[in-house]
């Protein structure tokens, strides 16, 4: 059996280097070797080498004879779109190479682990940035999945209880959301909770759950870019970031006692 660390995919470097570092990090712990292997997108990277992507990485695979997988994800929800069109995409590869075998990890949102991560990353920020109780904002990505929305609200809601007094507030958003309001899950977006009461002055957190650095995440990222927008338009907000996700070590211990725990319920690499 190949054990692959799976995420969606980015054309930043430093997006695969931090998926390759975890992946080296969970099959230390784990005791197993642990490949990096993207959905898609990542192949486009040129530095270091093309990283492997989802299809290629399996059609190599199975030219050396390998019929079963088992993947750990790489996402805040698996259980989302992005995770159902995964599922729907090996299925589909599959059936075209004669059917193998493939399953899946439980993920990082699954048995609190999600939840102490974020806090643990707000306690850094706070520390690091000698806050006294800012307001938080626990912000994903957003889009059309209601199980994506409700991992947010769900974390954003344990953090709360974790954090206790030593923030003021702590709130949930979305970095965008599709059109129409079918999707009002998906809200408030970042920008606007960056312009409501409570939210729009003094010292706000924002606590990324995103996993790596890329497009949307990270010092040049899409949230930086909302954050410095909000601040031009009130001038006595103070924003700040929390670390990302994925490389906590207590998200790598999580992942890799998931993989332990899936071995050890039947599957031998």
């Amino acid at each position: 059996m190949k054990v692959a660390l799976i995420d969606n995919g980015s054309l930043e470097p430093a997006a695969h280097e931090g998926l390759r570092a975890a992946a080296a990090a969970i099959g230390d712990l784990a005791g197993i070797r642990v490949e990096a292997v993207s959905w898609k997108h990542s192949d486009r990277i040129a530095q270091g080498g093309p990283p492997w992507t989802l299809a290629p990485w399996i059609r190599a695979r199975l030219s050396e004879g390998d019929r079963d997988f088992l993947f750990i994800p790489f996402f805040i929800s698996p259980q989302g779109a992005i995770g159902s069109a995964l599922r729907g995409d090996l299925e589909g590869l599959a059936g075209g190479a004669g059917g193998f075998g493939f399953s899946f990890t439980r993920g990082l949102a699954d048995g609190g682990a999600l939840a102490a991560v974020v806090a643990d990353r707000v306690r850094e920020a706070v520390e690091a940035g000698g806050l006294l109780r800012p307001a938080a904002i626990v912000v994903d990505h957003g889009g059309p999945s209601r199980a994506s929305a409700a991992v947010r609200d769900a974390v954003a809601g344990s953090v709360r209880e974790l954090l206790g007094d030593s923030v003021r507030l702590v709130a949930a958003a979305s970095m965008e959301a599709p059109d129409g309001p079918e999707f009002d899950f998906s809200r408030p977006l970042l920008r606007d909770a960056l312009s409501s009461p409570g939210l729009d002055s003094g010292d706000v957190l924002i606590a990324p759950l995103f996993l790596l650095p890329g497009r949307h995440a990270g010092p040049e990222g899409d949230l930086a870019r909302i954050a410095r927008a909000a601040q031009r338009r009130a001038p006595g907000l103070r924003c700040h970031f929390a670390g990302l996700v994925g490389s906590h070590p207590s998200a790598i211990g999580a992942l890799s006692g998931a993989v332990v725990e899936a071995l050890a319920l039947g599957a031998h690499p």
